[in-house]
Protein backbone atom coordinates (compact mmCIF):
# COMPACT_ATOMS: atom_id res chain seq x y z
CA UNK A 1 0.00 0.00 0.00
CA UNK A 2 1.72 3.55 -1.30
CA UNK A 3 1.74 6.12 1.27
CA UNK A 4 -0.96 7.93 -0.81
CA UNK A 5 -3.32 5.39 0.06
CA UNK A 6 -2.37 5.02 3.80
CA UNK A 7 -3.32 8.49 3.89
CA UNK A 8 -6.92 8.87 2.19
CA UNK A 9 -7.67 5.38 4.17
CA UNK A 10 -6.84 7.31 7.62
CA UNK A 11 -4.20 4.61 8.36
CA UNK A 12 -1.06 5.58 9.76
CA UNK A 13 1.36 7.14 6.85
CA UNK A 14 4.53 9.00 6.05
CA UNK A 15 4.06 12.94 5.47
CA UNK A 16 7.73 13.33 4.36
CA UNK A 17 6.89 10.39 1.31
CA UNK A 18 8.49 11.69 -1.85
CA UNK A 19 5.08 10.68 -3.75
CA UNK A 20 3.19 13.15 -1.54
CA UNK A 21 5.59 15.88 -1.82
CA UNK A 22 4.75 15.75 -5.88
CA UNK A 23 1.33 16.12 -4.84
CA UNK A 24 1.75 19.09 -3.01
CA UNK A 25 4.36 20.96 -5.21
CA UNK A 26 1.60 20.05 -8.12
CA UNK A 27 -1.26 21.96 -5.94
CA UNK A 28 0.90 24.55 -4.87
CA UNK A 29 1.18 25.87 -8.38
CA UNK A 30 -2.19 25.45 -9.18
CA UNK A 31 -3.22 27.69 -6.13
CA UNK A 32 -0.68 29.93 -6.09
CA UNK A 33 -1.99 30.49 -9.60
CA UNK A 34 -5.72 31.06 -8.67
CA UNK A 35 -4.29 33.51 -6.16
CA UNK A 36 -2.83 35.68 -8.57
CA UNK A 37 -5.50 35.83 -11.19
CA UNK A 38 -8.02 38.85 -11.27
CA UNK A 39 -10.30 37.72 -13.79
CA UNK A 40 -13.55 35.98 -12.64
CA UNK A 41 -13.78 33.06 -15.30
CA UNK A 42 -10.59 32.60 -14.64
CA UNK A 43 -10.44 32.19 -11.25
CA UNK A 44 -13.51 29.80 -11.31
CA UNK A 45 -11.51 27.89 -14.30
CA UNK A 46 -8.63 27.46 -11.93
CA UNK A 47 -10.72 27.08 -8.96
CA UNK A 48 -12.35 23.95 -11.01
CA UNK A 49 -8.96 22.40 -11.24
CA UNK A 50 -7.96 22.81 -7.24
CA UNK A 51 -10.76 20.60 -5.97
CA UNK A 52 -12.52 17.55 -6.35
CA UNK A 53 -15.73 18.90 -6.21
CA UNK A 54 -17.36 22.67 -6.88
CA UNK A 55 -20.83 22.61 -6.68
CA UNK A 56 -23.24 25.28 -8.43
CA UNK A 57 -22.69 29.04 -7.29
CA UNK A 58 -20.18 27.65 -5.24
CA UNK A 59 -17.14 29.41 -5.06
CA UNK A 60 -13.58 30.25 -2.97
CA UNK A 61 -12.00 33.80 -2.31
CA UNK A 62 -8.39 33.75 -3.15
CA UNK A 63 -5.87 33.54 -1.25
CA UNK A 64 -6.65 29.86 -0.59
CA UNK A 65 -4.49 27.58 0.82
CA UNK A 66 -4.66 23.86 0.70
CA UNK A 67 -2.59 20.50 0.87
CA UNK A 68 -3.84 18.71 -2.26
CA UNK A 69 -7.21 20.06 -3.36
CA UNK A 70 -8.91 17.13 -4.74
CA UNK A 71 -9.71 15.82 -1.23
CA UNK A 72 -12.10 19.15 -1.38
CA UNK A 73 -15.80 18.93 -1.80
CA UNK A 74 -17.80 22.46 -1.77
CA UNK A 75 -21.49 21.59 -1.84
CA UNK A 76 -23.90 23.89 -3.98
CA UNK A 77 -24.10 27.88 -3.58
CA UNK A 78 -21.40 27.53 -0.53
CA UNK A 79 -19.00 29.84 -0.05
CA UNK A 80 -15.94 30.06 1.61
CA UNK A 81 -14.14 33.96 2.05
CA UNK A 82 -10.64 34.96 1.76
CA UNK A 83 -7.56 33.70 3.51
CA UNK A 84 -8.80 29.71 3.89
CA UNK A 85 -5.90 27.14 4.37
CA UNK A 86 -7.73 23.63 3.62
CA UNK A 87 -5.27 20.27 5.04
CA UNK A 88 -7.67 18.35 2.74
CA UNK A 89 -5.17 15.31 3.57
CA UNK A 90 -8.32 13.48 4.25
CA UNK A 91 -11.91 14.25 2.92
CA UNK A 92 -13.34 17.87 3.38
CA UNK A 93 -16.79 17.52 3.06
CA UNK A 94 -18.54 21.04 2.89
CA UNK A 95 -22.52 20.45 2.31
CA UNK A 96 -25.18 23.07 0.64
CA UNK A 97 -25.70 27.20 1.79
CA UNK A 98 -22.35 26.84 3.93
CA UNK A 99 -20.87 30.38 4.47
CA UNK A 100 -17.39 30.29 5.53
CA UNK A 101 -15.55 33.17 6.90
CA UNK A 102 -11.79 34.96 6.32
CA UNK A 103 -8.94 33.18 7.45
CA UNK A 104 -10.95 29.73 8.62
CA UNK A 105 -8.20 26.96 9.12
CA UNK A 106 -9.63 23.21 8.56
CA UNK A 107 -6.73 20.56 9.25
CA UNK A 108 -7.85 16.56 8.65
CA UNK A 109 -4.18 15.65 9.28
CA UNK A 110 -2.79 15.25 12.56
CA UNK A 111 1.24 14.84 12.92
CA UNK A 112 2.04 12.06 15.71
CA UNK A 113 2.00 12.68 19.31
CA UNK A 114 5.80 10.54 20.16
CA UNK A 115 8.79 13.31 19.35
CA UNK A 116 10.53 10.19 17.31
CA UNK A 117 7.89 9.02 15.40
CA UNK A 118 6.67 12.98 14.32
CA UNK A 119 10.19 13.78 13.57
CA UNK A 120 10.34 10.95 11.23
CA UNK A 121 7.05 12.40 10.10
CA UNK A 122 4.37 9.99 10.87
CA UNK A 123 1.25 11.15 10.20
CA UNK A 124 -2.82 10.37 10.22
CA UNK A 125 -5.52 12.14 8.63
CA UNK A 126 -9.23 11.94 9.46
CA UNK A 127 -12.09 13.41 7.50
CA UNK A 128 -13.77 16.86 8.26
CA UNK A 129 -18.00 16.99 7.45
CA UNK A 130 -19.54 20.11 7.22
CA UNK A 131 -23.37 19.93 7.16
CA UNK A 132 -26.04 21.86 5.23
CA UNK A 133 -26.78 25.81 5.91
CA UNK A 134 -23.87 25.75 8.53
CA UNK A 135 -22.13 29.38 8.93
CA UNK A 136 -18.25 29.10 10.08
CA UNK A 137 -17.13 32.75 12.03
CA UNK A 138 -13.93 34.24 10.65
CA UNK A 139 -10.63 32.89 11.94
CA UNK A 140 -11.90 29.93 13.25
CA UNK A 141 -9.67 26.30 12.88
CA UNK A 142 -11.92 22.88 12.66
CA UNK A 143 -9.42 19.63 14.20
CA UNK A 144 -9.22 16.48 12.37
CA UNK A 145 -12.60 14.37 12.22
CA UNK A 146 -15.01 16.70 13.36
CA UNK A 147 -18.41 16.69 11.97
CA UNK A 148 -20.30 19.95 12.05
CA UNK A 149 -23.79 19.51 12.19
CA UNK A 150 -26.60 21.15 9.90
CA UNK A 151 -27.52 24.73 10.33
CA UNK A 152 -25.00 24.85 13.53
CA UNK A 153 -22.83 27.83 13.84
CA UNK A 154 -19.00 28.20 14.80
CA UNK A 155 -18.34 31.90 16.38
CA UNK A 156 -14.75 33.73 15.11
CA UNK A 157 -11.65 32.32 16.40
CA UNK A 158 -13.14 29.29 17.99
CA UNK A 159 -11.14 25.99 17.78
CA UNK A 160 -13.21 22.80 17.14
CA UNK A 161 -11.86 19.83 18.99
CA UNK A 162 -15.08 17.79 18.84
CA UNK A 163 -18.07 17.32 16.86
CA UNK A 164 -20.84 19.99 16.59
CA UNK A 165 -24.85 19.17 17.05
CA UNK A 166 -26.87 20.06 14.45
CA UNK A 167 -28.30 23.69 14.96
CA UNK A 168 -25.79 24.51 18.14
CA UNK A 169 -23.69 27.81 18.95
CA UNK A 170 -20.39 26.82 19.74
CA UNK A 171 -17.42 29.79 20.58
CA UNK A 172 -13.96 29.71 22.01
CA UNK A 173 -11.11 27.50 22.41
CA UNK A 174 -11.71 24.68 22.91
CA UNK A 175 -15.43 25.50 21.34
CA UNK A 176 -18.25 24.85 23.55
CA UNK A 177 -21.90 25.12 22.81
CA UNK A 178 -23.75 28.79 24.05
CA UNK A 179 -27.44 27.83 25.67
CA UNK A 180 -30.42 28.20 22.94
CA UNK A 181 -31.11 31.42 21.67
CA UNK A 182 -34.20 32.17 20.63
CA UNK A 183 -33.31 35.75 19.09
CA UNK A 184 -31.01 36.63 16.42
Amino acid sequence: MTEYQKMISSQVYNCMAPELDVLRRETARRYRRFNRSEEEEELLTLLQKIVGELAQGAFICPPLYCSYGRHISLGKNSYINMGATLLDNAPIRIGTNVMIGPNVQIYTAAHALAADERIQGMETALPVTIEDKVWIGGGAILLPGVTIGREAIVGAGAVVTKDVPAGARVVGNPARILPANTGR
